[in-house]
């Protein structure tokens, strides 16, 4: 490896011009086919508050109910070598009607009945935005020293491949699956984005669990996926920008001021972060100091017409440079975040599947996303890694492992549907896909090591 790694920033110009330029090229192009607007659906009704009792009784019922899933489901798929968010993950999508909506239908209608998911809702989307804060003050910056290029070259080549995939199989699904009102366009670029994700909290989970976080391998995954994570954020920002915005004039200021309080969190808030001096007994000061940036940068992005998450995203990221500080937000405001508020966005998700209008094709269509996904982001990777000169076997680890789109899919998954970007049913195989190309992670880096010792050994 050590051999290997003296070749690895051998990423050149026109490697990067051929492996992510020309598919990213393609792409843009192809989205801007001139497909008609899809026709007019009728709005479904929605049901009315249900249950009985106060709604805090209510609310804590559901409360009660999602954790005690989650918990019990995350418990069981670690005790099968996954990581236990994969289980909690798994248990919000069967809250829905895809399982126990199914099995006790009456029931599911009663306790998490539209009507009475307002606070349950609003509580969820407050544990994403304080998950994507954690999750950008983990994007450790340091960690591309001395592989800046490579990674620059692999995680955008990650990115290019699965992005083309996905417009291209947007001609396929645009008739059947766009929701009333939505141009080719930002259908296109949408489903662009959602095949290319990679899920860089979840990455550092599975890399811990394997004991892999400090080698060779490890660091540089974690340097492709937080460069990856944050480049698919700036692209799912441009898409946001062009759908809320009522013109391109509109969708251009709304990206221009993002930019501009981009640069100022990067540019000026985090070199002072950085240089800010943590006293033990000042930390909770500094830790509810921390939070407040967070949510006032929200508000930022929000009022921008962007999303709140980005603005999340950004303050994690200006808080990325001081270790200190980022310590104490992985101590203190992760544990809360991805015990308690997280499941709450896993059954929220959940029930939003619809299961109603599902037919035998979509079943076909579902296995086609997983397959075209994970070929796109696996072939994307591997590609990149061994034109930079990365030996077989550390490739194809890496392709798997940037295969893991986790809770990051979901987030823009729910994203594109509150957009009205995506329709029930291909909502509902974007969710499986996401479930199950990270589940898939575990067993394709095992089978990759076993065919390793069995070539070394032959």
């Amino acid at each position: 490896m050590e051999s290997s790694r003296q070749r690895l920033g051998a990423a050149s110009p026109w490697r990067y011009l051929l492996l992510v330029a020309v598919p990213l090229l393609a792409a843009l192009l192809l989205s801007r086919w001139p497909l008609p607007v899809s026709a007019p659906a009728p709005v479904p009704a929605t049901a009315a508050h249900g249950g009985t009792g106060t709604p805090l009784s209510l609310f804590l019922l559901q409360l009660l109910v999602v954790l005690s899933a989650a918990k019990g489901a995350g418990w069981l798929l670690k005790r099968f070598g996954q990581p236990a968010v994969i289980g909690e993950m798994a248990a919000g999508l069967l809250l829905g009607p895809l399982l126990f909506g199914a099995v006790m239908p009456e029931t599911q209608a009663w306790l998490f009945a539209p009507g009475s998911l307002g606070a349950l809702g609003l509580i969820s989307q407050l544990g994403v935005l304080m998950f994507l804060f954690v999750a950008g003050a983990e994007l450790e910056l340091s960690t591309l020293h001395g592989r800046r290029a490579f990674a620059l070259l692999v995680s955008h080549s990650g990115i290019a491949l699965p992005f083309l995939c996905g417009v291209l199989l947007a001609f396929a699904l645009f008739n059947a699956h766009a929701p009333a009102g939505v141009g080719f366009a930002n259908f296109a670029l949408f489903m662009g984005v959602s095949l290319s994700i990679t899920a860089f909290p979840v990455l550092l989970r599975i890399l811990s669990d394997r004991g892999i976080t400090h080698t060779p391998l490890g660091r540089i995954a974690v340097a492709c996926a937080a460069l990856g994570d944050a480049s698919a954020w700036c692209l799912l920002a441009a898409i946001v920008a062009s759908v809320q915005a009522s013109g391109w004039n509109a969708a251009l200021i709304s990206l221009l001021g993002t930019l501009a309080f981009a640069a100022a969190m990067i540019a000026l808030v985090r070199p002072w972060l950085s240089r800010h001096e943590v006293a033990p007994e000042r930390e909770g000061r500094h830790l509810i100091g921390l939070l407040l940036m967070a949510l006032a940068a929200a508000l930022v992005t929000e009022l921008l017409g962007i999303h709140a998450l980005f603005g999340a995203f950004l303050a994690g990221i200006a808080v990325s440079g001081n270790a200190r500080l980022r310590e104490l937000l992985i101590q203190k405001v992760e544990p809360f975040a991805i015990s308690l508020l997280l499941p709450l966005f896993f059954a929220m998700t959940g029930l939003r599947l619809r299961v109603e209008g599902w037919q035998p094709s979509d079943l076909l269509l579902c296995a086609a996303v997983i397959l075209i996904a994970s070929l796109g982001k696996g072939l994307g990777t591997w590609l990149a890694a061994r034109s930079a000169g990365m030996p077989q076997t550390d490739a194809l680890r890496l392709g798997a492992l940037m295969n893991t789109r986790g809770l990051m899919e979901l987030i823009v998954l729910n994203l594109g549907y509150e957009m009205g970007l995506i329709g029930d049913r291909l909502f509902a195989v974007l969710v499986i896909m996401a479930l199950v190309t990270t589940a898939m992670t575990g067993p394709l880096l095992n089978l990759i090591e076993r065919r390793a010792r069995s070539m070394q050994r032959t």
